[in-house]
């Protein structure tokens, strides 16, 4: 069988890529023939023979056409083999029983048998039935065996002998201590279950990988190791998340929940630290890039008295448009990572995570989306004063993070003007009091990080007394760190 239609070709999967689209063609067309049939014979419409046939003629050849694309999209790979086959052989049936029901229905089959048009009814109700079943076990080839079952409700569960429904976890709960976490248990599987794991199962291995447990993980897939072990920039599971979006290899694809700035870090702390499978957190190296991502996971006290901060951002209000996207392409080629808010929303964040490279001469990249961009991570990264008067640009910045960088009190003095910036971390920086009065005059300002820098205590406590509403850090806290963390510095996305 060394066809050229067995070859996953580029034009193969061009076309097969369309089955999803052309199936539903189909499914409307049989559907309104059905109703018209029953609406006839029940005496409660009035239609043509031939108005029927024709409708069943385009349900037939839709329905050849659909076979022929999800052929061809079969050759991708990744689907579950039994599944696979029932839903081929039932989409065959559609369109063979849609031929027969126009045939008889049309009279076309007359020399074979005479037409009876009692006999296309029956063929039509086989091909309409048929096409409920078929759904079915696409549902489970493109969300996993379950999908379309999986909430069921009582009593219909105990009417048709289904078990009683399973508690699943769709969100990383809060870990009261993170230091006695078990690292892949706690913390790596929910991240892969929550963005990964849809795709990558026992039932839907999309290029033969599955993420489900740490065993076929470590295996890969049809493209080699999803990861190198103590190599996380290298691995493919990080790089693919790197890519730009709208790139086929992205992962996850685009349009389905993204992977954060912050999960990313973890994962790759965690392969750079050998992807073991049952160490906790203190057991492990953490570097500097990784303590705020696993303080984010905690749960961190309440704030204290008089600093609890609003979680309504008076930026999540402002309609912006698009980013430009060659401006976007152009800062992930920098390394740095882009993502949106929500999926309803053109505000970004923007984080050098991953680039720590990242330097004055590449800020002016950031200004070309000066009115999108809203978060910012530069920690750790070789930004400086300099840089500071590009990020003075962006007008609807809101969270920004300099620590470990080589920031001054005249850098600060540049951000005086950001009407919406409410965040500022400089841990362990050269800002002292006149930059920490600087940022205190931003009037939206909410919350800055300040411990590790040249901010004393004295300044600190000035500034309290007269604006009682900003929250100042000034002491290295795990609970304060994931309090603030908490109260809005993430980009989680709520599983749907």
């Amino acid at each position: 069988m060394h066809s050229i239609l067995l070859q996953a070709s580029d034009w193969a999967l061009f076309f097969g890529r369309f089955h999803p689209a052309i199936v539903h063609l189909p499914i409307g067309f049989l559907l309104i023939a059905a109703l018209l049939v029953l609406g006839k014979q029940l005496g409660k419409i009035a239609v043509s023979e031939s108005a029927v046939s024709f409708i069943l003629l385009w349900s037939a050849g839709t329905a050849t056409i659909s076979c022929v694309f999800g052929y061809l999209l079969s050759l991708e790979g990744g689907y579950e083999e039994d599944i696979l086959t029932s839903h081929m052989y039932q989409g065959i049936g559609v369109a063979v029983f849609s031929w027969i029901a126009w045939g008889m229905q049309s009279g076309k089959l007359k020399k074979i048998r005479p037409a009876n048009s009692q006999t296309a009814t029956w063929m039509l109700g086989i091909a309409t039935i048929l096409v409920f079943t078929t759904g079915h076990y696409g549902g489970f080839l493109t969300h996993g065996t379950g999908y379309l079952t999986q909430y069921t409700p009582e009593p219909f569960r105990s009417l048709v002998g289904m078990p009683p429904a399973e508690e699943k976890t769709v969100e990383i709960k809060p870990i009261a201590n993170i230091n006695e976490a078990l690292v892949y248990a706690d913390i790596v599987h929910p991240i892969l279950e929550t963005r990964c794991v849809q795709c990558h199962n026992k039932s839907k291995s999309k290029g033969d990988l599955q993420m489900d447990n740490l065993a076929q993980l470590l295996k890969g897939g049809e493209s080699g190791p999803a990861l190198i072990v103590g190599k996380g920039a290298e691995s493919d599971l990080i790089k693919r998340c790197l890519l730009p979006e709208s790139d086929d290899d992205h992962m996850p694809p685009k349009g389905k929940p993204q992977l954060t700035p912050d999960q990313i870090s973890i994962l790759t702390w965690w392969i750079d630290q050998g992807a073991p499978a049952d160490k906790k957190v203190a057991q492990l190296t953490q570097t500097e890039a990784v303590k705020p991502a696993l303080a984010s996971l905690g749960e961190g006290a309440e704030p204290a008295a008089g600093h609890a901060p609003d979680n309504t951002s008076a930026v999540l209000g402002l309609k912006v448009a698009p980013g430009n996207e060659k401006a976007i392409e152009a800062l992930r080629k920098a390394g740095l990572i882009v993502n949106t808010l929500s999926q309803d929303q053109n505000l970004l964040e923007v984080s050098a995570v991953n680039a720590p490279g990242f330097s004055d001469a590449q800020a002016a990249l950031l200004t070309a989306l000066a009115e999108q961009i809203t978060w910012l991570k530069l920690g750790d990264t070789k930004i400086t004063d300099q840089g500071l008067k590009e990020i003075a640009k962006l007008k609807n910045l809101s969270k920004l993070h300099l620590e470990h960088t080589g920031v001054t009190d005249a850098g600060m003095a540049s951000l005086r003007d950001l009407p919406y910036l409410e965040y500022m971390n400089v841990v362990d920086t050269k800002v002292g009091d006149e930059g920490l009065k600087s940022a205190a005059s931003i009037k939206a300002l909410r919350s800055i990080y300040v411990w590790q820098s040249a901010v004393t205590d004295t300044a600190v406590q000035q500034l309290a007394a007269t604006r009682p509403g900003l929250l100042i850090v000034n002491g290295l806290s795990e609970a304060a760190v994931a309090q603030f963390l908490k109260a809005g510095d993430t980009t989680r996305t709520k599983a749907p």
